[in-house]
């Protein structure tokens, strides 16, 4: 078996060249020596099984993988690759069918599920999983290559729900772009990108402070945190969303203070003056996060997404998510356009998560569900 070095990690880019993806070699690196049990629910997806054998062979841990045991070999066996080291479980055969079923009933019978609606769930490999990181036999767990969002933030906000400390579960884009002058050595955190469309003051100032530990998390720095508008600092004529950033930013900034997050934050701010210098000294002065900022907060959905998915088609960026932030255990919904290169670094930043996931959000995880 061949073994990777993970700084030698790279991706093949628009036009046909490998790049060298820093950050994540860099967070491989942290997991190989805390190495993470990931599950994996699609595990019929060839890209699943792809990205759990990179997983395995460069000493992350050990991949889970969910499905029909048979047709997953056959995939892999389609695809030439090896199963070694993978744990490939069917839900529908598992010795833990029954104690789940009963786990999630207790959860959610007040809601009015049935007994017989539990053990259904439960045969729906993303709930299998959940609850897999829910009973801590996963650190984490990634999802999406085939299923749409929804299917996966059902089963983690009924079994897992939020963090202790933050009101609002959203996503992340962890983007990493050649030019090294922008964000931090070329690695920017943008949100929300999936999950919140219309997000309020208090859910942006959330998503703002979960995004800022995130990337001081992983980038050992501070985070520097631009709220985006069309306008810089009322350049543009009184709008209501200019209001709503200017907001969510005063807010923030009292929320990290509460909660010691090292941050600062700016706002509203052109994503022009948030990420050039030279941008930032004209339009205004004194500000810690503009022309420096790692971080990017979007007014709404709409913005986020679109931005995110165009930096990574056109930008030759590396992009790894949606990061699932504000939950109790760490979890991430991969696109459907995503590589296997793509979901291991996604697996990769959910291990991380794993290592310090209680200095990330205090408080979590407390009790099991269903106790």
């Amino acid at each position: 078996m061949t073994i990777l070095a993970a700084n030698s990690f790279c991706s093949l880019a628009p036009g046909g060249y490998l790049t060298p993806m820093r950050f994540i070699g860099n967070i491989i690196e942290k997991m190989q020596r805390h190495p993470k049990r990931v599950v994996f629910p699609e595990g019929e997806e060839p890209r699943i099984l792809q990205a759990a054998r990179q997983f395995y062979a460069l000493r992350m841990g050990a991949p889970i993988v969910l499905g029909d045991p048979v047709k997953i070999k056959a995939v892999a066996e389609s695809l030439k690759i090896s199963t070694e080291g993978i744990r490939i479980i069917n839900p529908a055969t598992s010795e833990d069918l029954e104690n789940f079923a009963q786990r999630l009933y207790r959860v959610r019978r007040e809601k009015g599920l049935r007994q017989t609606e539990a053990r259904e769930a439960m045969l729906q490999p993303n709930y299998f999983g959940t609850m897999m990181l829910a009973m801590h036999q996963a650190d984490g767990v990634v999802s999406g290559a085939s299923h749409i969002t929804s299917s996966l933030l059902r089963p983690l906000f009924q079994i897992v729900k939020a963090a202790p400390d933050i009101g609002a579960v959203s996503s992340c884009m962890v983007t990493e772009v050649e030019d090294t002058r922008i964000g931090e050595n070329g690695v920017l955190f943008m949100a929300d990108c999936g999950v919140i469309p219309e997000p309020t003051v208090d859910q942006l100032a959330d998503i703002a402070v979960s995004t800022a530990r995130l990337a001081r998390h992983m980038l050992g720095v501070r985070a520097h945190v631009a709220m985006l508008s069309f306008s810089t600092k009322g350049s543009s004529a009184a709008h209501p969303s200019i209001g709503k950033m200017q907001a969510a930013t005063a807010q923030a900034r009292r929320k990290a203070a509460m909660l010691n997050v090292e941050a600062d934050f700016d706002g509203e701010l052109q994503v022009d003056a948030a990420l050039v210098p030279e941008v930032a000294n004209r339009k205004l002065h004194d500000s810690q996060v503009a022309g420096r900022a790692n971080v990017l907060i979007f007014p709404d959905l709409n913005s986020g997404n679109i931005a995110s998915k165009f930096v990574g088609l056109v930008g030759r960026a590396n992009s790894y998510g949606q990061i699932l932030l504000g939950l109790n255990r760490p979890a991430a919904d991969c696109s459907r356009g995503a590589t296997a290169h793509d979901i291991l670094g996604v697996a990769a930043i959910v291990g991380v998560q794993a290592t310090d996931y209680q200095k990330l959000y205090p408080g979590a995880d407390a009790h099991l569900p269903g106790d």
